[in-house]
């Protein structure tokens, strides 16, 4: 997230928004990043979703480490710099994304809403994430975030990265694993539910 914004080419749907809330505030983008998820998470509450390890850890730490990110990576103005600098950012997004699903402590509360939101609509997943991602990226650059280049190259790229990153980082399952869809029997506790790994393509600030 980070290297999106130092690259200044455009940030993803969710950054343009905190960008946006950033610079009407004047609070760092980090700590937007963060109230925002806070904020989403209320909406789990209504909809009878139940966070995790990882949404926890996601609402308190994305947006701090991107605000550190920053303090430590210096201003670039070169285009030379800032294309590889993009388009790097990207494919560390996608590699994020696989090892936060992988891991199975939860989804972000951005993605946890668009499950969630699925689930109770019965709409696609890809219907209730292009819906909340064009609505943050409309307000966020009526707010004054930064969209381009960069945020198509995103919206095009992260669902193949995720992919690929999510079969790379996934955990393999023993014989005695608990997997609900490998399970067809009745009235056997699962461990851990696969729906995030279902989720082709999470929001950047979730993954980080």
């Amino acid at each position: 997230m980070a290297l999106m914004l130092r690259a200044g080419l455009g940030l993803d749907p969710w950054d343009v928004f905190h960008q946006g809330v950033s610079e009407g505030t004047g609070i760092s983008i980090g700590m937007v990043a963060n109230i925002t998820g806070a904020l989403v998470l209320l909406f789990w509450i209504p909809l009878r979703e139940r966070p995790g390890l990882g949404t926890v850890s996601n609402v308190l730490l994305i947006g701090s480490t991107m605000d550190v990110a920053l303090w430590l990576l210096p201003e670039i103005t070169g285009l030379g710099a800032r294309v590889p600098l993009m388009l790097g950012a990207v494919v560390l997004n996608g590699a994020a994304t696989g090892l936060y699903i992988s891991a199975r402590f939860g989804p972000g509360p951005r993605d946890g809403l668009m499950t969630a939101l699925h689930r109770v609509t019965g709409r696609s997943i890809r219907l209730m994430r292009t819906g909340l991602e064009v609505s943050v990226l409309a307000a966020g650059m009526l707010l004054g975030g930064t969209a381009g280049i960069g945020t198509v190259v995103y919206a095009l790229a992260i669902g193949p990265l995720a992919q690929f990153f999510l079969r790379f980082f996934a955990i393999r399952e023993t014989e005695s694993g608990m997997d609900f869809e490998e399970r067809p029997r009745t009235g056997i506790l699962r461990s851990r539910s696969r729906r995030m790994s279902r989720y082709p393509g999470p929001s950047c600030a979730d993954a980080g």
